[in-house]
């Protein structure tokens, strides 16, 4: 992964914060914040499996464990990088923690009805740090020293348990490219039935350039919509898009206890690989093809034609997923989704590159990020004991 060699890759790209006054928006008015629930009606979803009994590993910048809202969820941490910044400074965790809430926060207080809530809340996190935030000052270090990190991660994750491995990161620079140690990694865990899923890339407003490891076979790819079902004009289209999911205005946590609107393709796919971790609970003998497959052929509001390289086959359906997954049969591991030995820019042409809005500009200039905290404070939540 370039993030820890040549290019740049980003997992989170840090916005100006405006912090809003605490009555603005009180701890309890979170959860009505996370329009994505509602949207994806998990609460009906809940009815069949809360995630439990499976693990989804979150490939990231780490995971703070302690989290009022991934308390108890979150297994011990395996660290492919080694240095930077440590639990407890700003520059770590942000970005990981962020995903991890997405995906199986269970939120806190009386009932869990504070903070937030995640698609899977049932769920355990297995956190693998492969790539530091932005503002990391050992960041360049990284990037020179630590080029296998992404693929020993992926490897280490499938090799201790995880049923999800959960990419929200990418390298859709200019000058990108696959890795085969990389691809090798990802055709391992998906040979030892570990789902695969990966974001699509922001460059929706900069050319549409291929990211990666998205575009390696066999990872379920999630593009972004926002809350009107409407594709997000930050989200990269291209032929590896599967299926689309909330990445707009989306809410996370964030390891200084207060909340957060973040955007990014990085959200989409942590809400992509929850649903998949409900589906591995619901039933766990499915392959990631099938897995992959439910997710597409059940999939709300499907393009013309069916499918299109902005929205992939539509938006997640857990209800409509987990109502179809109850009815198939696991399958024998097969291949990746190509038949064949595949690396290069794909069977798509390059899109031209189009002009930028100027909300997106601090976009330019940084390749891969594919989350942006737009740097808006929900909550100026007091530390609690735990």
């Amino acid at each position: 992964m370039k993030c820890a060699c040549g290019a740049a890759v980003s997992a989170l790209l840090a916005g100006a914060l405006t912090l809003l006054p605490t009555a603005a928006a009180h701890a309890d008015g979170i959860r009505a914040q996370q329009w994505g629930l509602s949207a994806l009606h998990l609460d009906q979803a809940w009815h069949t499996t809360r995630g439990q009994g499976v693990t989804v590993a979150v490939l990231d910048t780490g995971v703070q464990e302690d989290h009022p809202d991934l308390v108890g969820n979150v297994l011990p941490a395996k660290d492919m990088i080694g240095f930077g910044a440590r639990p407890g400074d700003r520059t770590w965790g942000r970005h990981g923690t962020a995903m991890a809430g997405i995906i199986a926060g269970h939120g806190h207080g009386p009932g869990g009805a504070d903070g937030v809530m995640g698609v899977a809340p049932e769920a355990k996190i297995l956190p693998v740090r492969v790539i530091l935030e932005d503002s990391d000052p050992a960041r360049a270090k990284a990037r020179t020293t630590r080029g296998t990190a992404l693929a020993d991660g992926i490897r280490w994750a499938a090799d201790h348990g995880a049923d999800v491995i959960n990419l929200s990161l990418g390298d859709d620079s200019a000058s990108a490219h696959p890795e085969p140690g990389e691809d090798e990694a990802v055709q391992y865990a998906l040979k030892k039935g570990v789902v695969v899923v990966a974001s699509a890339g922001n460059g929706g407003d900069n050319g549409d350039h291929v990211s990666y490891p998205a575009a390696y076979p066999g990872v379920v790819v999630a593009t972004a919509v926002d809350r009107y079902g409407t594709r997000a004009a930050f989200s990269t289209r291209r032929w590896y898009a599967a299926v689309s999911a909330p990445g707009v205005d989306v809410v996370i946590a964030d390891p200084d206890h207060k909340y957060y609107e973040g955007w990014g393709t990085s959200a989409a796919s942590a809400y992509v690989s929850g649903v998949a971790a409900l589906i591995k609970s619901a039933r766990p003998g499915l392959s990631p093809a099938q897995v992959r497959t439910l997710l597409e052929d059940t999939a709300d509001a499907p393009p013309a034609g069916g499918r299109d390289d902005s929205r992939g086959y539509g938006t997640i359906d857990p209800v409509a997923a987990l109502a179809a997954a109850d009815r198939l049969e696991p399958e024998k591991l097969s291949p990746a989704s190509y038949p064949h030995e595949y690396f290069g820019p794909g069977p798509g042409a390059p899109r031209a590159t189009g002009s930028a809005a100027d909300w997106a500009a601090p976009l330019a200039g940084s390749a891969g990020g594919v989350l942006l905290v737009v740097g808006v404070i929900l909550w100026r939540g007091r530390r609690q004991p735990f």
